[in-house]
């Protein structure tokens, strides 16, 4: 059944349900696949989970949402929520995090490189007790520029993000509903999710699996969108420019402070000649510029933490409690 609205919390009667989140941009090729192999994959797990199939449709033209409605009546564990425009590849996975209604969520592409049969694996370090549960991509079919970019980039935000980054892991992952809610007290209109659920800790495994190649229909994922995912992985989860912003801040006026005095010193000690004005006038511009410098280095100190302010990222979260205390036989009044 396609609703038009969707849920943000889990209905008690479906405590044992699996969403599945499949984020789909002219997939029509594709769609009927995912469901056959995901309900295959499930067909072990009868009586003991229940599932639903999210796609969350990016405004496809191509009719995906029209062959969605068709496969709805024979997949009676269907859900499809179509935008109004394409909101792009992180919020639609993250709007459909938001509106599952199972125990815990996962995320699949449509084009099927991330293999439904590895479920099972996720599903048992779930039950073992993790909270998240990704996928290490040990080989992929692309293009070895592609693969090259990929792995410098990992690399990379792992080395300067403030926060743990798993290598070489995408968006193909479970999550548990803990998790979900979380993500709810986040606002972050460029997100990047494998970031921010690296970044709210608990017990996170990783598994490495060989990735397939596309069968059917064309890659939505051109180099332009691979910067600008990179871009948002760098700006949300690294604060190195600002960091950089800083410190050319302070070196600088380091230099044009210690230049400054070396203009002096030559000019009252060791009495050295220079066109009239000249050395006043260069003192006053290094002066300027390092205090300049300084001060935008500064404000970028400010900038960031106002920066992740807004974002809403929890400060603590508590993973589990105890608590021994027995009330006061006596209460104050």
């Amino acid at each position: 059944m396609i609703r038009g609205e969707y849920a943000t919390e889990p209905e008690k009667s479906m405590s044992k349900l699996i969403s599945f989140v499949v984020p789909v941009l002219n997939e029509i090729e594709n769609v009927e696949s995912v469901c056959k192999r995901v309900a295959s994959v499930m067909a072990a797990y009868e009586g003991r989970y229940g599932y639903e199939i999210l796609f969350t449709d990016n405004h496809s033209d191509d009719g995906t949402y029209e062959e969605l409605a068709r496969l709805a009546t024979h997949f009676a564990n269907i859900r499809v929520m179509r935008f109004s425009k394409n909101v792009g590849y992180q919020k639609s996975i993250l709007t459909g995090f938001l509106a599952a209604r199972g125990v815990i969520a996962i995320q699949l592409d449509a084009d099927l490189q991330d293999p439904p049969e590895l479920v099972p694996e996720f599903i048992k370090h779930w039950e073992g007790g993790a909270k998240v549960v990704y996928g290490i991509r040990a080989t992929r079919q692309e293009s070895v520029t592609k693969t090259v970019l990929r792995k410098m980039f990992y690399r990379l935000i792992s080395r300067v993000s403030v926060d743990d980054m798993p290598v070489d892991a995408g968006d193909f992952r479970l999550i548990d509903r803990c998790i979900i809610d979380q993500l709810r007290r986040i606002k972050d209109h460029r997100p990047y999710l494998r970031g921010i659920i690296a970044s709210l800790g608990y017990e996170q495994v990783g598994i490495r699996y060989q990735r397939d190649e596309r069968k059917r229909g064309q890659s939505k994922f051109p180099y332009r969108a691979m910067i600008g995912l990179a871009i948002d992985g760098f700006l949300n989860h690294s604060d190195l420019p600002l960091k950089l912003a800083t410190r050319v801040g302070v070196t600088v006026s380091a230099i044009s402070f210690l230049v400054g005095v070396g203009y002096l010193v030559g000019k009252l000690v060791f009495r050295q000649e220079w066109a009239a004005g000249f050395a006043t006038t260069t003192i006053l511009m290094l002066l300027s510029l390092g205090i300049i410098s300084f001060l935008l280095g500064i404000i970028g100190e400010y900038l960031g933490r106002i920066y992740i302010l807004l974002r809403g990222y929890p400060g603590v979260v508590v993973e589990k409690e105890i608590d021994n205390t027995k009330p006061s036989a006596t209460s104050p009044n």
